[in-house]
């Protein structure tokens, strides 16, 4: 018996040292961005490419082509999390996030055009500050957009937040013992604890999600103890939810229903799936 054991254990270490040695995350790019593109209905001639440094996909709509960045692709490790940058990628192109940056460009040279470079107004739409504020809600949209994405494919979504935190973080969040990306990853989790409590209970595998529950399990017990906490949470939960659905409305690129034009319709039918 005990030789059958340590046989069945010789075996499992074996599988999963060739695994390890086989997998390549830039090699499942292909595989894991075909089935979210079909699991969601997105276009079906969509092809991806890994690049060097930062993804553009400023022109997906035209050529059916996704960049992904092989610095994010460094912080995976396995399929769900491959999953998670490429949905987040995706959460940008379906937002419309590059199409409203041009438009903020335009407005912002429009705004500043006859002023001088020290009036209030035009040191204001310069800021760094505007800047980085409207790049970091366009992050976290893109988070619970790829998310959204995510849940439909069988993938866990909880490895957006591991991939989250497996990023570099501030030296602030260093210094005070939180997670990297601690803002981001409770953004994703507070969405996922309110719309699929399911995926939640059922967990995430390693060593980066224990330590990212050790800073919001504390956080979440606080506010299931109090009454007015949670009810002030699931307010505020419902209505980012209902201001998603607006803002998704109310912002649609010219073109009509085709390609990944289509996406805003999708992303309407993804704000009213939910498990409540």
């Amino acid at each position: 018996m005990k030789k059958i054991i340590l046989s069945v254990f010789t075996f499992l270490f074996m599988a999963s040292a060739s695994y390890a040695a086989t997998w390549v995350a830039a090699d499942r790019v292909s595989e894991v961005g075909a089935t979210l593109i079909s699991k969601n209905n997105l276009p079906a001639k969509t092809t991806f490419k890994v690049v060097n440094g930062t993804a553009d996909n400023s022109n997906t709509s035209k050529t059916n082509v996704i960049q992904i960045s092989s610095t994010d692709l460094s912080y995976t490790g396995n399929d769900s999390e491959v999953a998670a940058v490429i949905a987040h990628e995706m959460g940008y192109i379906i937002n419309g996030t590059y199409s409203k940056n041009i438009m903020r460009e335009a407005a912002k040279d429009a705004l500043t055009s006859n002023l001088s470079s020290g009036n209030i107004i035009a040191t204001a739409a310069n800021s760094e500050f505007l800047a980085n504020k409207a790049s970091a809600a366009d992050e976290q949209d893109a988070d619970i957009t790829g998310v959204d994405l995510m849940i439909k494919t069988g993938y866990n979504p909880l490895a957006m937040i591991v991939v989250i935190t497996k990023m570099p973080g501030s030296v602030w969040e260093a210094l005070f013992g939180k997670p990297a990306n601690t803002d981001r990853a409770m953004n994703v989790f507070n969405y996922l604890t309110y719309n699929y409590p399911s995926k939640v209970k059922a967990g995430y595998g390693c060593q980066e999600y224990r330590a990212f529950l050790e800073y919001a399990n504390p956080i979440v017990e606080k506010r299931n103890a109090s009454k007015s906490k949670l009810e002030k949470f699931n307010k505020e939960q419902e209505k980012n939810k209902a201001e998603r659905a607006k803002n998704i409305s109310q912002y649609k690129a010219t073109g009509g229903l085709s390609g990944w034009d289509a996406s805003y319709t999708i992303l309407q039918q993804l704000t009213g799936s939910s498990e409540r």
